[in-house]
């Protein structure tokens, strides 16, 4: 240290420090804020692995930061709460009872006893309790000590079998300033609102005095307790409560020696003898001096308080960093999940729409009805015949036959769109199987589908298909009397007439003969032959390029829109799902580390 740190760190007054630490909770509680939002956001939809047990981490989570880590660092000169917890029937609200030198809480052979969980503090700490600083889901209900002693089988709260959600305070002089008593229900109730009341107090704690008993120290509930208090490095006081003297050396020993095996070797250990109690219900003085004692010298300990603050604080932010990575990886397999499904969706749909646009270009279309009635409407061989020998007179002739007879050039139109829904049906509901299929061969493609049956296509689909194909078979018409008002153009067009222009596009756009055999190239290729001949005449060689082109990708945005809202019958259920990424999630994992590190 320099000098001029050596003067400055003289100069640093109780209110300067005082100063730094609320400046540096403060910032402590801008971390642990952002990162209970975030969790808070977080709710692992997809049924992944992982995602049970991380939805569990997210409820305790949430839990620890709201009833105590986030209140701590707001108030850290606040009193400690000691939560007194174990197993049923081990005597805790008898030891409460000794603790304070009053009746104040029901004690009694009935199981579960305690099931209203009753803070004992000073007076004069009253305020820090009166509130919802800490255990903010439970309301608050004053106690009152009655003048005269009752015996303990009355005292306190009537057991009520209704669930909890209130805390009981009293405020007694017994209990020393500095230190509030909880008496928890049984960490083992047969009860599960009793249990989950347990695990919640117990996290809200400062300190944990675990009340076990001679018969009952090797129990496995109250161990998993104890080695997560052990986990999260909570300060620890384990009473032995109603040990025969006989045998409270081997028994102390042999507790001795599980908690140093399960890293809890630091934890105090004190022991209440086996002792009859007096006529209301009390322990005699001297069985819990000890205990009394230290929590005594505890409370009068300004320094002492904040070290055990302090190390339970730590344990609970590392805790939570420690279950927030988890959450996160749950929430990356959720992401990973949900990308699986969203692909395989799209894969699908992106098949069925390449399929389609396949089955119009390499001449499939133009087999069947759609050949026999563009065969009806151009003619016989001798038609043939006259193209090749004279363009002219062959305009003059179907000139004259589209004005004689313009029905067939709607019976080309409407096997054309006969022939194409087919297909575009056919296809969507191909899509539609297989992605149901693969979804279903997945767990959580297989949750989000539930009992629904999206194998085939939606209500509708077919009216939609044939309300498509029509639309773009009007914007053919649109493009030939767009591309036809040139002057030079008009009479022409004016003698072809737009259904039969309209049809020959439609035969040029289809007229790709891949995929054809035998007698069918030959027909389908004098078809294309007389389609775009027929149009050159009219519009010229470009043109009739760039109209089949056009033609061509407004068929292709026509059935991309058309099985987009077919797949969004699969996406919306994934979107409604909203898996989030665990991204976000591991970083404020890390800053919840460092800032117990820091700490």
């Amino acid at each position: 240290m320099t000098a001029n740190e050596d003067s400055a760190a003289i100069r640093a007054t109780p209110a300067d420090q005082a100063a730094a630490l609320s400046q540096g909770a403060a910032a402590a509680v801008d971390i642990l804020e952002a990162a209970r939002t975030e969790l808070a956001a977080t709710t692992l939809p997809l049924a992944v692995p992982e995602a049970q047990e991380a939805r569990h981490w997210i409820r305790e989570s949430l839990a620890q930061l709201d009833d105590y880590v986030i209140p701590r660092y707001r108030s850290l000169d606040a009193p400690l709460l000691a939560v007194v917890g174990g197993s049923t029937g081990a005597g805790k609200s008898t030891l409460v009872n000794a603790l304070v030198g009053y009746p104040v809480t029901r004690a009694g052979a009935i199981r579960p006893t305690t099931r209203q969980p009753i803070l004992l503090h000073h007076p004069q700490d009253a305020g820090w309790f009166e509130g919802h600083r800490i255990l903010p889901s439970l309301e608050r209900i004053r106690g009152n000590v009655s003048a005269s002693p009752v015996p303990a089988n009355q005292a306190g709260a009537a057991p009520d079998a209704q669930a909890i959600t209130s805390l009981v305070l009293v405020g007694h002089h017994h209990v020393p300033q500095g230190i509030a008593l909880l008496d928890a229900p049984d960490v083992d109730s047969i009860s599960d609102d009793n249990r989950r009341l347990a695990g919640q107090l117990l996290a809200a704690a400062d300190l944990w005095v675990f009340v076990t008993t001679a018969n009952r120290y090797a129990d496995a509930v109250p161990w998993r307790l104890l080695l997560d208090a052990a986990s999260r490095d909570i300060t620890v006081v384990v009473v032995l409560d109603r040990v025969p003297p006989a045998a409270e050396n081997e028994v102390r020993t042999d507790l001795q020696s599980m908690l140093d095996r399960q890293g809890l070797g630091a934890a105090k250990l004190f022991v209440v003898p086996e002792s009859p109690l007096d006529d209301l219900g009390m322990l005699p003085e001297e069985s819990v001096a000890p205990l009394r004692h230290w929590l005594g010298a505890l409370a009068a300990n300004v320094g002492g308080r904040a070290d055990v603050a302090r190390r339970t604080l730590n344990g609970a932010v590392n805790a939570v960093s420690i279950r927030m990575e988890g959450i996160a990886a749950a929430a990356a397999a959720q992401d990973l999940a949900a990308r699986e499904l969203e692909s395989s969706c799209l894969h699908e749909y992106e098949q069925a729409l390449i399929r389609i646009l396949d089955a119009t270009k390499d001449g499939a279309l133009l087999r069947g009805e759609v050949l026999a009635r563009w065969q009806d409407f151009v003619g016989t061989g001798e038609f043939f015949r006259a193209l090749e020998q004279n363009i002219g007179r062959m305009r003059d002739r179907v000139g004259a036959f589209f004005r004689g007879e313009p029905a067939p050039a709607v019976k080309v139109e409407t096997a054309i769109e006969t022939g194409l829904q087919a297909v575009i049906l056919d296809e969507a509901a191909t899509a539609a199987e297989n992605v149901d299929r693969r979804w279903r061969s997945d767990t959580a493609g297989r949750h989000l589908l539930g009992a629904d049956d999206l194998s085939g296509t939606g209500n509708g689909f077919d009216a939609k298909a044939a309300a498509a194909i029509r639309s773009w078979q009007e914007g053919l018409m649109e493009m030939i009397r767009t591309q036809g008002q040139g002057k030079r153009t008009q009479a022409r067009w004016l003698s072809f007439g737009v259904n039969g222009l309209g049809a020959a596009l439609m035969v040029v756009v289809f007229s790709m003969t891949a995929g054809l055999s035998g007698l069918e190239i030959g027909i389908a290729g004098g078809t294309a032959v007389v389609g775009q001949k027929l149009l050159e005449a009219v519009f010229g060689e470009d043109a009739v390029r760039r109209l089949a082109q056009q033609a061509r990708d407004d068929l292709h945005t026509q059935c991309q829109r058309l099985l987009d809202d077919e797949k969004e019958r699969f996406l919306s259920r994934l979107a409604a799902a909203h898996p989030r990424s665990g991204t976000e999630l591991f970083r404020h994992a890390k800053a919840l580390r460092s800032l117990a590190g820091a700490a």
